[in-house]
């Protein structure tokens, strides 16, 4: 009697936060010069933001600092911090908004079985917050955030950690992003990568050599993401 093959298990779909999933350039640049104005510095606009975001909250203050040529001690950036988050989150969701074709895309993925996450480095309870001001926070299995770990993007526990969160298989797990943080990571932890050249990368989302690159969320179905992933197995299989 011939055997039954083992059924598939459903695939996860990992995704950045800011510039893949919602676009949050007014909202940040706006909490940032709000927390930078407490140091009488020039504002940031958003050409500056691709340099500035990336690696959460303090890390994004202090380029913004460095930027206006005040560098700062360790002792005053706490204060900014709270500056920042209490600005950033009271005026949730602000004009942030999911990207176009986004939910579709999810509904998509979400009515063939597929799990769904969240990996950035924002702040948890920040990401956590803001997907919920949009109504999104359901569409996930998990979200994990910068502080969720001891480590973040681009180190791969940080990835790992949320793959075993949402409970599902490196071997059928995709990274979506917009940024070398994203790319890097998805290579870092042996997955394929897709990324989306509409979010605030530095330089050309081509040149951080991702598997795939959409330019809309439309492109993003169930038969692209099993395409991807029995490409990548057959690639590193070689």
């Amino acid at each position: 009697m011939p055997l039954t093959p083992a059924p598939t298990r459903p695939a996860l779909v990992v995704f950045d936060l800011d510039g893949t999933l919602l676009d949050t350039h007014v909202d940040l640049v706006e909490s940032l010069n709000h927390t930078i104005a407490a140091l009488d510095l020039e504002p940031v606009s958003y050409d500056d933001l691709t340099h500035l975001v990336g690696q959460g909250a303090r890390v994004m203050i202090e380029r913004a600092c460095r930027l206006r040529g005040h560098p700062l001690e360790s002792d005053a950036l706490p204060p900014l911090v709270e500056r920042f988050v209490a600005h950033y989150a009271g005026n949730m969701p602000g004009r942030t908004e999911p990207y176009p074709g986004l939910v579709a895309a999810m509904d998509r993925l979400k009515s063939q079985g597929y799990r769904l996450a969240v990996c950035t480095n924002k702040m948890e309870s920040l990401a956590v917050r803001l997907l919920d001001k949009l109504d999104l926070v359901r569409y996930f299995d998990t979200i994990t955030g910068g502080d969720s770990f001891e480590y973040r993007k681009p180190d791969t526990r940080h990835l790992t950690g949320t793959i075993e969160r949402a409970g599902g298989d490196i071997a059928r797990t995709v990274m979506i992003g917009d940024s070398v943080n994203d790319i890097a990571v998805a290579r870092n932890a042996g997955i394929p990568s897709i990324a989306v050249p509409f979010g605030y990368s530095d330089v050309p989302v081509s040149s951080l050599d991702p598997d795939l690159i959409i330019t809309h969320f439309d492109e993003l179905t169930p038969d692209l993401v099993e395409t991807l992933l029995r490409e990548y197995a057959e690639k590193v299989a070689v």
